[in-house]
Formats: structure tokens, C-alpha cells, sequence
């Protein structure tokens, strides 16, 4: 074989990725390789390298890229507590991704949404419930929001011993949270306690647990330095400490607002040097562009751009993106898969797990052979509920509505009206009055036999900045309340005496404090995704007994909560708020009972290093079967600092039939046992401690809700302070 026919070696697919890597970073320019540094990377036809868009989204489902199962958004997902069922739907997620990306190359599309590369998942912590991409995460708890994460990267970056299936990113690193307004420009000041009691945990979890391919920085800075340019975060944490492999992406935009907003540095130029010399390889933007006149100045190296290049090289490697299609297995997935039947059953049965029942004073579940239903309200017939954000297009939306009727049985007239908008508080249609829809909807009410009030908020009012209809364009809410007349509709309704089923579509809490003192049932829906309907027909008709629980604290007002800039935990989320909340984190009921008996641990006094071992018997002394949701908590009793006032340790969905008792185990691991200092170190301290087990959090408002309290046993630590590794 002659020179000029050989094969390069970044090409033979049997050869070390290091070499690869190297090889082809030796045939590039520095002008080509800044080119790939850049989101949207340039082809290099002397290379026979293909342009290739990085930017690309999966949530909950392929996102922007044309038709794709749509699961229920994040903050549903993470209410079914079921972290197996979850990796499931990423390896869903990740089959029609690798369907959808080989098929559209074929046909010579690599644009925008259509690679490999998916910003997904958002695992910041839901600290504060104005917050509008709140709707993204898995909730409030680091714990929860870990496991599920974990769970989530396996499925989509599959399990092949040498390629990935697509690469996954955990984003936004780190200390994000709102208030979306101020993102570009904001400092968000966290003592050490709280960035590794809260803020790290569940990034570390999927850096080294689940081996996340990439990390995106936030717009903000942390702490004085700009996330997406943070030597403290980039590099000794994510880097030194934890031993990340992978690429470091910014934010879009954000490394504008280094030099622009945050104005750390006064140029483009230095402000790309700044971000890349600390450890971030990709810009979602085109300053890096700026990076061959930084190299001119003198403002960074060109073997630093080496290597952030190199480590957007190896991703393509892993992904086979420089191997024939043959040796790749994941390119074989069929395009057929995307959008199947068996895919939308399993969109279904994430929206009936994740739905949680607030409230039931026996109404529910509804029998199909009611004479007549009457569905009422502005998210009845929706389809923009059903999607939440960053959302792909289904091959049919099952509204409310539509979800209802093709449950019910062909005797039961299902009478619909709208009530009212979603948010007008003013004049109506042609200046009348904003209840002039009022009217219908009691009329249809008197004439049914149950009303099912469709209510709570949308997409378009809540979510990411400039991407709703908030009246200041931030995408955080403004208050809590049901807007619009909504609240006064509920009230006219109920009025008529009928009995009335409340139904929230919702990314995050709503203040629902007259329904929770007034109406019989109330199930929290979410955005539900394609098969919403479907799935809460399921669980209002019994087809589907209901067990999901709250990710996130539903507080009664604003007033329970801290200022939205106030990064400090103090008085946030269930750990370390002390007024009662209306709804807690980790609540849900169910149409049967579960009696939690048999704690038992593997020793009550343990040599500090030492795991700890439970087991407990569920048994459902109820007469249907039903998932229950068993949540261990931990309390440390004497510890020397402030600590939560419990914190979630495990947990595990299980089915019980009537009569049908479970024994399950759980291990609560020493690291899980120590606290964080002041300074940041994770200590393990000797001394008393106490863990709960059953169906909720072990708080009155728990036990007043549910009418029982969880398992409790104490346990001692002996020896001395340990310091563990973070």
C-alpha cells in the first residue's frame, strides 16, 4: 500500500485512543483546531472530517429534532422514585437517538439537535420554587437527584465495552438555581458546607459513579469566579479531585458574559484563554474563535488548546464517530424503533408512575360507568401541558380530555368547558367580564355526576429566561398562586355541591391551600408527556394505583421561603426548613394501605467505618395491589455542627399484592453517615443517630397527611473522628 492510500491512524478503529487522538491533532492547524472547539464545528475536507453541531437535547426524549417519544418532564420522572425505571427510559431515549442521527447523516443532515452529544441531564438542586427550569431537575434532594442521575447517564451511554451510545452532560456546573434574570451576571456566594452538603453531590455522583462524559459549566459565577472559568470547580474538584476524563462544555452564551457581564476580563480573547487555560474545552458560542488571536498575544498555549481538543476527540472516538459504521453495534438501531408502540407504552407508564395522589377522601378512584363527568378547566384540553420544556414532537398528544373519554365507558357523556384562561385576570373577550366562561362550565358541573378540574400552570410560565410569557421575561414565577381566575372557577364549581377531582399540571409547586382544606381529591399530574392523558385516565379510573411522591417541598406561601438570591440552605427544602409546609417533599398516597413491621438492623453499635444494615417487612393490608415507596432517612443526633434535620439515604419502589408481605434491605453506607464541616471537610463523628423507614419523611405534616409515622431505630457510632473522602 502506497503512502498516499494508507490509512491515517486516527482512522483504524484497533488502535489506542490515545494515539488516535494524537494523530490527528498532529494533522490539524491551529486555526483548524480551534474550529472544532466551537458548538457548531467545521468540516475539514482535507481530513475527510464532517461538520459536526455538539448541541443537542434529551431531557425527556430527543428534543428539536422532529418526532420522538415524549416522556413526562424531569420533575415527573423523578416523582415515581424509581431509578431503574428511569434508566430504562434513557436507554429509550438513547435507542432513537442513535436512530435518529445515523438516519439523518445519510441524507447529509448533521445540523443543529442531530449528533450524538446530548446537554442532558439537569441535576441542580431545586432549591427554591420560583425557580422556571426547575421543571428540568429531580428535585430538591442531592440524594435523590444523585440516583436518579446515575441512572439516567447509564441509560444513555449504554454499557458497550468500547463505544458509547451517546455521550451524556451533567449541567449546570454549579451552584444554579435562579433567579434566571440574573444569570449572566450573577455571583452566587456558598460556604463550603453548603457547596458540598448540596450543591456537588449528585455531579460528583455522575462524574464517578456513572463516568458522565461531560460536565457544562452555569452562566454564573461561584463564588467570585465564572463557572465556565472556575479553577476552583473546573479543574482541582472536577479534575484533580474527582478524576474527571471527559469535556467541559459552556453554557450558551456564557462565555460572552465572562468578559461582557461578569467582566473578569476585558476582551473576548482573554476571556476564551481564561475559560480554556481552566479547563474548558467547548463553547456553546463563537469566542473561541478568538482563541488563535489569544495564542498571538500570548494569552494561551497552543498545546493547551491540544489538549481541551483532544478531550473533544476522544468523546468522537468513543462515540465511533472516525470508525466504519459496521464496527459501530449502536448504528445498527433501526430508525423504525423511533417512536414505536412499545416506546410509547413505556412514555405511559413513567406518566402513571410519576403521578402522586395528594389528597383522596375516598372519591377516588372514579368508576367508568358514571352517567356523566364533567372535565373543566384551561389544562383540560391542552396539549402544551403535556410537554414541559426542551420537548420533542409526538406522534399524537393524549390531552386530559381525550385521556378521559377513551377511558370511560360508552354510556358516560363527558361534558368539557374551558372555565377559564390560564392567566387572564382582566376584562374578557370584546370587554367583558374575565368569569363570562363561568357559566358554562357550572352548567355542564350541575349536569355531571363528578367534576375533574383540569388546572395549575404551563410552559409558557415557567422556564427558562426569554422563553415565556412571565410579564418580567425571566421564565422564574413571580408567586405561587393558581393564576388567572382559576382559584375563583374552583371555588364556583365546588359551590354546586358536586364532587370534585383536582388535577395540577405543573413543573413545580403551586400554593393550593383552600383545595387542600376543601376538596376531596387532588392528584398532581405535571407535565405528563405524549400518553399524559392516558396515564391520568389510568389513575383516576383505578387502572393504575397511584404511588408516586413528592421530589420537591410544596410550601403554603412565599413567605416560608428565603430570599431568591440567598444561596444559603438555611431554611430550604425539606432538610433544613422548620415551618410546615402544605404538601412535604416525599409525600404520596395511595388507593391501598402499607403496614411497615420487623425493623431490624445488623447491629445497634457500630466501629465508626462501619455500613449499616437494615431490613424491614412491608405488607399492603389493603385490598388492591399498589407500588409503595420505601424511604429510609438518617438523623445525626449529636453531631458537632448544624446537619439536616434528617436527610434521605435510600429508597425503593416495590409492588405488593393484597395480604402480600416484602422484606427489604437496604445499606446505609459510613460516608452517608458523616457530615460536613464548616470547612468543607466530610467527617465521620462518633455518637448517637437515628434512621427512619417507611412510606414518607418522618415530619408531623408527613404523619398528619398520611395518618402514620415511619419505623424509627437508634444506632451508635464508636471510635474516633474520621475524615472520609469527599
Amino acid at each position: 500500500m502506497s503512502e498516499s492510500t494508507k490509512v491515517p491512524l486516527f482512522r483504524q478503529p484497533d488502535k489506542p485512543i490515545e494515539e488516535r487522538t494524537k494523530d490527528l491533532l498532529d494533522r490539524m492547524t491551529l486555526e483548524e483546531k480551534v474550529s472544532q472547539m466551537i458548538y457548531s464545528s467545521s468540516a475539514i475536507p482535507r481530513l475527510d472530517i464532517d461538520e459536526y453541531n455538539w448541541w443537542n437535547e434529551c431531557l425527556h426524549g430527543v428534543g428539536r429534532a422532529g418526532i420522538a417519544t415524549v416522556f413526562p418532564q424531569a420533575i415527573g420522572m423523578a416523582a415515581a422514585f424509581n431509578d431503574v425505571l428511569l434508566q430504562n427510559v434513557a436507554d429509550i431515549i438513547s435507542d432513537e437517538s442513535r436512530a435518529k442521527h445515523h438516519e439523518f447523516a445519510r441524507h447529509g443532515d448533521r445540523g443543529i439537535y442531530k449528533g450524538l452529544t446530548f446537554w442532558s441531564p439537569t441535576i441542580n438542586i431545586f432549591r427554591d420554587p420560583r425557580w422556571g427550569r426547575g421543571q428540568e431537575s429531580y428535585g430538591e434532594d442531592p440524594f435523590l437527584t444523585g440516583r436518579l442521575g446515575v441512572a439516567f447517564v447509564k441509560g444513555l451511554q449504554g454499557d458497550h465495552p468500547k463505544y458509547m451510545k451517546v455521550a451524556a452532560c451533567a449541567k449546570h456546573y454549579a451552584v444554579h438555581s435562579g433567579p434566571e434574570s440574573l444569570r449572566h451576571h450573577f455571583d452566587a456566594v456558598v460556604t463550603e458546607k453548603d457547596l458540598r452538603e448540596t450543591y456537588l453531590p449528585a455531579f460528583k455522583d455522575l462524574v464517578k459513579e456513572s463516568k458522565v462524559e461531560a460536565v457544562m459549566g452555569a452562566y454564573n459565577r461561584t463564588n467570585g469566579e465564572a463557572c465556565c472559568a472556575s479553577p476552583t470547580l473546573l479543574q482541582r474538584i472536577l479534575r484533580d479531585e474527582w478524576g474527571f476524563d471527559g469535556h467541559v462544555v459552556s453554557d450558551c452564551g456564557a462565555i460572552v458574559d465572562i468578559y461582557k457581564y461578569h467582566q473578569l476580563e476585558e476582551t473576548a480573547e482573554a476571556a476564551a484563554a481564561l475559560a480554556v487555560n481552566n479547563g474548558c474545552d467547548l463553547n456553546c458560542g463563537k469566542v473561541f474563535f478568538q482563541l488563535v488571536e489569544a495564542v498571538n498575544q500570548g494569552l494561551i498555549s497552543e498545546a493547551t488548546i491540544d489538549q481541551s481538543l483532544g478531550r473533544l476527540l476522544q468523546t468522537k472516538f468513543r462515540l465511533g464517530m472516525f470508525d466504519p459504521e459496521e464496527d459501530v453495534p449502536y448504528a445498527a438501531i433501526p430508525f423504525e424503533n423511533v417512536a414505536c408502540d412499545e416506546h410509547r407504552d413505556a412514555s405511559r407508564q413513567m406518566a402513571r408512575e410519576s403521578m402522586v395522589l395528594l389528597k383522596n377522601e375516598g372519591l377516588l378512584p372514579l368508576s367508568k360507568e358514571l352517567k356523566s363527568i364533567a372535565v373543566i378547566g384551561p389544562n383540560a384540553a391542552s396539549e402544551k401541558v403535556l410537554m414541559g420544556n426542551y420537548y420533542g414532537t409526538a406522534t399524537k398528544w393524549v390531552t386530559a380530555l381525550e385521556g378521559i373519554r377513551e377511558a370511560v365507558g360508552p354510556k358516560t357523556k363527558v361534558h368539557y368547558a374551558e372555565g377559564c384562561d390560564l392567566t387572564n385576570t382582566g376584562e374578557g373577550f370584546w370587554g367583558n367580564s374575565p368569569t363570562e366562561r363561568f357559566a358554562e362550565a357550572l352548567a355542564y358541573a350541575e349536569r355531571s355526576d363528578v367534576v375533574i378540574m383540569c388546572m395549575g400552570i404551563s410552559p409558557d410560565l415557567e422556564g427558562e429566561e426569554g422563553a415565556t410569557a412571565n410579564s418580567d421575561g425571566s421564565g422564574d414565577k413571580l408567586d405561587l398562586d393558581l393564576p388567572g381566575m382559576q382559584e375563583e372557577l374552583l371555588k364556583a364549581i365546588y359551590a354546586t355541591g358536586k364532587p370534585v377531582v383536582l388535577v395540577l399540571f405543573n413543573g413545580s409547586p403551586v400554593s393550593i391551600n383552600w383545595a387542600q382544606e376543601n376538596l376531596p381529591a387532588i392528584v398532581e399530574a405535571w407535565y405528563p408527556g405524549e400518553e399524559g392523558g392516558s396515564a391520568l385516565a389510568d389513575v383516576l379510573f383505578g387502572d393504575h394505583n397511584p404511588a408516586g411522591r413528592l421530589p420537591i417541598t410544596f410550601v403554603k406561601s412565599l413567605d416560608q421561603v428565603p430570599d431568591f438570591e440567598d444561596y444559603s440552605m438555611a431554611g430550604r427544602t425539606y432538610k433544613y426548613m422548620t415551618e410546615e409546609p402544605l404538601y412535604p417533599f416525599g409525600f404520596g398516597l395511595s388507593y391501598t394501605q402499607f403496614s411497615y413491621n420487623s425493623l431490624t438492623l445488623n447491629d445497634s453499635s457500630l466501629t465508626a467505618g462501619d455500613d449499616l444494615e437494615l431490613q424491614v417487612e412491608v405488607t399492603n393490608v389493603g385490598d388492591l395491589a399498589g407500588d409503595e415507596v420505601i424511604q429510609v432517612y438518617l438523623r445525626d443526633e449529636e453531631a458537632s455542627v448544624t446537619v439536616p434535620r434528617w436527610q434521605l439515604v435510600g429508597f425503593k419502589r416495590i409492588t405488593v399484592k393484597p395480604g402480600e408481605s416484602q422484606t427489604v434491605s437496604f445499606t446505609v453506607t459510613a460516608r452517608q453517615m458523616a457530615l460536613i464541616a464548616e470547612d468543607g471537610r466530610c467527617l465521620l463523628e462518633p455518637g448517637a443517630y437515628t434512621v427512619f423507614v417507611g412510606g414518607s419523611q418522618p415530619d408531623s405534616r408527613s404523619t398528619a397527611l398520611m395518618g402514620k409515622s415511619p419505623l424509627a431505630a437508634k444506632f451508635t457510632v464508636e471510635g474516633a473522628v474520621q475524615e472520609l473522602q469527599y
